[in-house]
């Protein structure tokens, strides 16, 4: 059985302190203000020139990823807090073999409170569990060691070095929670 992609239905999944949702034209103020941080993007390869035309243009984009197959991607929200803190997706579908890639990003602020990995298990599970992905893999720079500590906690393990970026996978070995 392949991939079971979520086209039709956003789907929105809840943490104990999280909600990971669509990603509407709403968020784009406080979604330039994260695709433009220096912080961040020092670890992604991002240029911190961000224009709000680029912005909503972004937005549109990954709402046609989702609809085409190509990815899933979720606005990170505090729970009963408007306001998007970060992002985190699946992308970089291979169908035939059944595996994503998942990235994220959080404000420098919100890092360090065990926010982005109870995000991260979430989407793990949901990929698992309703996509029926066999294998999740991240890219992390080598350099970026808190993502690299984050992916070790939630289960990766380091797989290869391809290009100056770490290679971490994530098998599925049966139901996740």
């Amino acid at each position: 059985m392949g991939i079971v992609f979520p086209s039709a239905v956003f789907p929105q999944l809840k943490t104990d302190r999280l909600v990971l949702r669509e990603l509407v034209t709403a968020d784009s103020g406080q979604l330039l203000v994260i695709r433009s941080n220096e912080a961040i993007n020092r670890f992604i390869g991002r240029s911190n020139d961000q224009t709000m035309e680029a912005i909503n243009q972004f937005i549109e984009a990954r709402k046609q990823d989702r609809l085409e197959g190509k990815g899933v991607y979720w606005a990170i929200q505090l729970k009963n807090t408007p306001g998007v803190i970060g992002t985190i997706c699946c992308w970089n579908f291979d169908y035939d073999a059944a595996t994503a890639e998942i990235g994220y990003e959080l404000l420098p602020s919100y890092q360090g409170k065990g926010l982005m990995g109870e995000a991260i298990k979430k989407v793990i599970a949901f990929g698992f569990n309703n996509m029926m992905l066999k294998t999740i893999t991240a890219w992390p720079m080598p350099q970026n060691e808190p993502s690299v500590k984050l992916l070790e906690r939630s289960g990766f393990t380091y797989s290869e070095t391809i290009d100056g970026q770490l290679v971490y996978k994530l098998n599925h070995t049966g139901l996740v929670v």
